[in-house]
């Protein structure tokens, strides 16, 4: 029987985008590739239910965007703390949990890293968000305690928690020569984190860094909220949000709400749901919107615009540029406007909120801006061009430093744990 490493894998379990780093005793951490090269994959599985295989990451994806007949699920993280985590759905002509495909993601990061490191590891420090559920202490334990199940459930016998942002901190910390305070941002698909830290290189010789975190504080907004509601402003009027009926009364609104969901969306091809969408069409007076919200139901085209508005954003945001929805595979030539000046606008109150979370955890930690040293960006969400003018407008003359935006987690909870 082959002994496990020694050493401390670190597992960055994301909303949108995971990733593992691993180090041995004493040493520096290394990323884990885990879809070839790649050091990040998308949190996502596929169950084929052609030939009842199943796919992970950037494959799971590619699959359903490919036609492949099967169930995506996505933004998994999202359930942890929810009554949903508990239920189960069929997968292939059988039920199967929310608990469980979680289970099945983790234990396919445990077999990635065994094949990068010749056995599989038993020792694991798990990142968690500052909230998993906003102001509910007993569901916030009850998500953490779900996942330690996961991870005990698939061969971790040594587990461990840390926060994101505090992570993230103890990995930028190793690029630094001079003692710096430091507010550190994670913001990833599901959450915003914040930690107002001290950092340096005597420090980090110290054991115990209790005293070196000033504050933290976290919100429960992320890049799927974007996301979210990218996707409620811009592609949902395409299928009747909003659209004012016959009787002079909006189209119900909740099925707009849960097609922009990731993780509710499967629910809507449900043949009960796809019956109560079609009793909508009264409440149309344009039977073309209703034609196609029928249309992305019956064909499942619903994660398919969720990816679509995703990618948009994207590229809005890093070309600085306005941009489009591509929504031909639900009628020839549709598509929807993702415009920079719209983004922002869209975007406005999040941002705001989640600003605000960031301003909260210096009040708390009791440090005036003048004192901040640097703000260190973790997480794919931080990349957001509006949301880096937010932050750079509420604290003026800090300066922005981007870290590694998908692997800076994982690399931080392993030294966490060392």
């Amino acid at each position: 029987m082959t002994r496990p490493p020694q050493g401390t894998l670190g597992i960055d379990f994301g909303t949108s985008n995971s990733a593992m780093a691993w180090a041995a005793p004493g040493g520096s951490a290394r990323l884990i590739p885990l879809e070839g090269a790649a050091t990040a994959m998308p949190t996502a599985v596929f169950y084929n239910s052609e030939d009842l295989s199943t796919h992970f990451g950037r494959d799971a994806v590619a699959q359903y965007l490919e036609g492949t007949e099967g169930r995506l699920m996505r933004s998994l993280k999202s359930l942890l703390g929810s009554p949903l985590l508990l239920e189960t759905t069929v997968v292939n002509h059988r039920q199967v949990s929310f608990q469980d495909i979680i289970a099945t993601f983790l234990a396919t990061l445990r077999e990635r890293a065994a094949q990068a490191l010749g056995a599989a590891p038993t020792r694991v420090v798990m990142g968690r968000p500052v909230h998993f559920v906003d102001d509910d202490p007993a569901r916030d334990a009850l998500a953490e305690a779900s996942l330690l199940q996961a991870a005990q459930a698939v061969g971790f016998t040594d587990v461990s928690f840390q926060l994101e942002p505090i992570a993230a901190a103890l990995d930028y910390e190793r690029r630094l020569d001079r003692e710096s305070t430091v507010l550190v941002v994670d913001l990833g698909g599901g959450t915003s984190d914040f930690t107002v830290v001290r950092l340096g290189p005597e420090r980090m010789q110290h054991a115990d860094r209790a005293q070196d975190v000033l504050a933290t504080t976290g919100v429960h907004i992320g890049g799927t909220d974007f996301d979210h509601k990218l996707s409620l402003e811009q592609v949902m009027p395409l299928l009747g949000y909003r659209h004012i009926g016959p009787q002079g009364r909006e189209v119900p609104s909740r099925i707009f709400f849960d097609l922009s969901t990731w993780h509710l969306i499967h629910w809507l091809y449900q043949p009960r749901a796809i019956a109560q969408a079609q009793e909508l069409w009264s409440n149309y007076a344009d039977a073309r919107l209703h034609q196609r919200l029928m249309r992305v139901l019956q064909q499942r085209h619903g994660h398919h615009i969720a990816h679509e508005v995703e990618q948009a954003k994207i590229r809005c945001s890093q070309g600085d540029a306005d941009t489009t929805v591509d929504l031909a595979y639900v009628e020839a030539g549709l598509s929807a406007p993702m415009t920079v000046a719209a983004m922002q606008a869209h975007l406005h109150s999040l941002l705001a909120r989640t600003v605000a979370c960031a301003r909260e955890c210096v009040l708390q930690a009791g440090v005036a801006d003048g004192a901040l040293d640097a703000i260190y960006l973790t997480g794919g969400s931080s990349a957001l061009r509006p949301f880096q003018r937010a932050l750079q407008a509420e604290f003026a003359g800090v300066p922005l430093v981007e870290g590694d935006l998908f692997g800076g987690v994982a690399s931080g909870l392993v030294y966490s744990g060392s």
